[in-house]
């Protein structure tokens, strides 16, 4: 007895790329507990669950979000998924909002690049990349992008450390290593590693701002269509950020 096996049709390859795109930035509790209460909704009216109502129910938990949170979450992705793109240090998979309201850029490395100072310190501006975009745009930001170890500004001042304890790019005392465990409980200690390391972050924000600053237009024009779709491809990202150069006088 032979099985037979279905095959995807392409509408249904756009649909479920679609819901990826809309789930991307979400927990699996936030889907779990999603897809727990919209399959309770279609049990009470008697009906299957459908590709519509997974998608009307993730997009119902982005609107949930204020318009100025939703703004201020796709100013700051839109930075780092900008700053990905013209350092070349990762390709844009995803972008999206997600239904808690925070944001999140998926991005796959280059490996192709030596992982040199430069490579390091172009690493560091892309993570504070959303929160230069923040500042460039309302001249202030929000907490988003500290507050917890794997935040925006923990990865940066721990590369940012590693740099200077562990990688050999320090000018003081470059041939000393200092373990993983040890290095960044230093900086409530040793004070010129403190130092060191905010002139390190200070230099990649700077980088992060120049590189920004010279894209404002695309910077706008990919937030507003994140706010409204609440998830982008690369290839859309990309795609927006040639119109957006070849626009320039």
């Amino acid at each position: 007895m032979h099985e037979t096996k279905q095959s995807v049709t392409p509408t249904q390859n756009a649909d479920l790329r679609r819901l990826a795109l809309l789930a991307s930035g979400s927990t699996g509790a936030d889907i779990e507990r999603l897809v727990r209460d919209v399959r309770r909704k279609t049990r009470r009216q008697q009906r299957p669950l459908t590709w519509n109502d997974l998608e009307q129910a993730l997009l119902a938990g982005q609107l949930k979000l204020s318009d100025d949170v939703r703004w201020r979450t796709a100013i700051h992705e839109a930075g780092h998924a900008i700053a990905f793109c013209d350092t070349g240090i990762a390709e844009v998979m995803t972008v999206s909002i997600g239904i808690g309201g925070m944001g999140q850029v998926v991005s796959r490395q280059h490996h192709h690049f030596l992982q040199t100072e430069d490579w390091l310190m172009r690493s560091i501006a892309c993570m504070l990349a959303g929160r230069t975009a923040e500042l460039l745009t309302f001249g202030d930001t929000v907490a988003g992008a500290g507050g917890y170890d794997d935040s925006d500004l923990a990865r940066a001042t721990d590369h940012a450390v590693a740099a200077e304890t562990r990688l050999g790019f320090s000018d003081h005392q470059p041939l000393l290593y200092r373990s993983v465990g040890g290095s960044i409980n230093e900086l409530s200690l040793d004070r010129h590693l403190a130092d060191r390391v905010n002139a390190r972050l200070m230099t990649a924000e700077a980088m992060a701002r120049v590189l920004l600053e010279s894209r404002r237009d695309a910077l706008i024009v990919i937030a507003e269509r994140l706010k409204d779709v609440g998830a982008m491809t690369g290839e859309e990202v990309r795609a927006l950020l040639e119109a957006s150069a070849g626009s320039e006088p």
